[in-house]
């Protein structure tokens, strides 16, 4: 699969070379050629038949790269195997396409990098780019590749001048996220980061990278080795990769002398110095062990280390060292991201709780304000309230105060009667008849006078309610608090609600008030008409002024039973002195003034008697 990748990334290349006009398709003709040199460099055999058949000749227009994907998977990248054919001479391949069209040469002729050193960085940074397309290497690894070139050159670059120097190129990268291999080898070519070294040591530093990170070599350099047949000690040069140590006659490896094959059954060791060589250590491997003498201790120790690792490559069934550092940084980089992406979500949510917060001690300002607001509405109420209810009491007071000066008068009438009454005992004996019918006048006034208490308990009682609807309203008030929201719309319905109960009341006092007036104008009515009665049997007494009884515009008093009870003994006791009386020859022409005179003397349903009603409400 890693291959797989690899090989694609070098293909991407020469596709979007081929693509002259930048539309993402290529023409068939190119297309046919293109997969033709893959068949020869990947050493896959040619079937032109399935490349006829996927190219056709009706086929319409150009092919894109998805068009062209499927018959790459399956008539070559699933033919590939790996260590069949030399993936230098594919990448040569590709690049000899791709550099054509895209590198081009410095406008005045100075460039740093050779055509060979360009197509050693163009595989580095295939090798070290991100796996999407188009191909971008991230600042991390561009950092990383290139203080790799300047440790071969015995150079250091400060980490303030890569900045700078990455910064530089960061706004044509800021879009894509990473360098295009274009912008890498530009950033070469112009030598901002060389500090001045020769084209030589360029050269030199990227194809010692090349090796170490393509080639998978992980150390070489001199070492005596010792013969196994003749026993003497031999100059080498040693190339170390995680499969083997191979060994040449001299640098430029053409000529190679051996292979150690290395494998998890393999250890290296140290030697102590003898026969003359110093820095001894040796190889073991199942079937022989090889002694090698480095230059020095350090030489020595940086040889063992780098054995010891490859062997530990193969233990842990790895084929590449950089290609398990590329994917560890790689996961710490998508570490990094994904701790700025949580550490940006943390931020974003704690701004967004900070503004919630905000939101909230807004909402309870309002509603603190509303609260304020609903209080001050109920004191205002309570201030109407009690001022109604002064007004009420005032005009209570004022109606008691009427009322007593009507008792006044009312006892002043009582006396002036009790006067008459004491004339007119003697005729009570007579008029007991008469009183029977009285009393049942009386009894009909007295079931009016307990209809009307009924009336004033009903009216206690409804304001017994609204006092207990008031205490519902305080504790309403009380969990104001916890239904702030609703204290509005409560106040509201209890306000229509009282106001429908206080017209229930008005009404039904009302109509009781006219249900007692209409009993009380009834038992007026008989009570006039048996004083009439009783009129016409009783003789005057002795003309003289009546004082007219003053009525009072106090609706609420009631003269007491008694009261009335004396009136009509007074009646029957002249009745009686009357009949006690001779009558005369004129009795006739006497009759009719005493008529007259009762009809004035009689007392007139006054307007307390007419308007016994329930109490005013208060």
């Amino acid at each position: 699969m890693a291959l797989r990748k690899e090989l694609l990334k070098s293909i991407w290349y020469a596709f979007t070379a081929l693509d002259v006009e930048k539309s993402g398709k290529v023409s068939k003709s190119q297309l046919k050629v293109l997969s033709h040199n893959l068949y020869t460099v990947l050493h896959i055999p040619h079937d032109p038949v399935a490349l006829e058949e996927h190219f056709r000749d009706d086929d319409d227009g150009p092919v894109s790269s998805q068009g062209y994907m499927p018959y790459l998977n399956k008539y070559i990248l699933d033919k590939v195997e790996e260590g069949a054919f030399v993936k230098e001479n594919f990448d040569e391949l590709c690049w000899t396409l791709t550099a054509k069209k895209n590198y081009q040469a410095a406008s005045n002729g100075n460039r740093m990098l050779s055509n060979q050193d360009a197509f050693r960085l163009w595989c580095l940074f295939n090798f070290l780019s991100e796996d999407k397309y188009p191909l971008i290497m991230v600042p991390d690894e561009v950092e990383y590749l290139v203080k790799k070139v300047l440790s071969s050159m015995s150079l250091e670059l400060g980490l303030g001048e890569l900045e700078e120097l990455l910064a530089q190129e960061a706004q044509a990268a800021q879009a894509a996220g990473g360098l295009s291999v274009w912008q890498f080898l530009e950033l070469f070519n112009s030598g901002r980061c060389l500090r001045g070294v020769g084209q030589d040591a360029l050269s030199m530093a990227i194809h010692e990278v090349y090796q170490e990170l393509i080639q998978d070599v992980l150390k070489q350099g001199y070492l005596w080795k010792r013969g196994h047949l003749r026993r003497n000690w031999t100059e080498r040069w040693f190339q170390l990769q995680p499969s083997c140590l191979c060994y040449f006659g001299s640098e430029d490896c053409k000529e190679k002398r051996g292979t150690i094959p290395l494998d998890s059954q393999c250890c290296v060791e140290v030697l102590p110095d003898r026969e003359g060589k110093r820095c001894m250590f040796c190889v073991k491997t199942a079937n022989r062990t090889y002694e090698m003498s480095a230059s020095d201790t350090r030489q020595r120790q940086e040889w063992t280390a780098a054995i010891q690792m490859a062997i530990r490559l193969q233990a842990e069934g790895k084929t590449s060292l950089h290609k398990d550092l590329k994917q560890k940084r790689r996961e710490q980089r998508e570490q990094r991201e994904q701790r700025r992406a949580a550490k940006e979500e943390e931020l974003l949510r704690l701004q967004q709780l900070q503004e919630e917060k905000e939101r909230k001690l807004q909402e309870l300002e309002l509603l603190q304000e509303a609260q304020r607001q609903a209080e001050r509405l109920l004191q205002e109420e309570e201030e109407r309230r009690r001022s109604q209810h002064r007004e009420l009491q005032e005009a209570l007071e004022c109606q008691l105060r009427e009322a007593e000066q009507a008792r006044a008068t009312m006892q002043a009438e009582m006396e002036l009667k009790e006067e008459e009454a004491a004339r007119q005992r003697q005729r009570i004996q007579e008029l007991e008849e008469m009183q029977e019918r009285l009393q049942e006048a009386l009894q009909l006034e007295v079931k009016a006078r307990r209809d009307e208490e009924a009336v004033r308990l009903a009216q206690t009682r409804l304001l017994e309610e609204e006092e207990e609807k008031l205490k519902q309203l305080l504790q309403l008030k009380e969990k104001q608090e916890r239904y702030i929201e609703r204290a509005q719309q409560e106040k509201q319905e209890l306000q229509q609600e009282m106001a429908l109960q206080s017209r229930s009341l008005q009404q039904a006092q009302e109509q009781l008030e006219e249900a007692a007036q209409r009993k009380l104008r009834q038992a007026s009515t008989n009570v006039k008409h048996w004083n009439v009665q009783m009129n016409r049997l009783m003789h005057p007494i002795s003309p003289g002024d009546k004082r007219r009884v003053t009525s009072s515009s106090f609706t609420g008093f009631q003269p007491p039973v008694l009261a009335r009870r004396d009136s009509s003994l007074k009646c029957l006791t002249r009745w009686g002195s009357q009949r006690n009386r001779t009558p005369s020859p004129n009795s006739s022409e006497q009759q009719k003034p005493l008529n007259d005179r009762d009809k004035t003397a009689a007392p007139a349903p006054t307007s307390q008697e007419e308007n016994l009603g329930p109490a005013p409400e208060n």
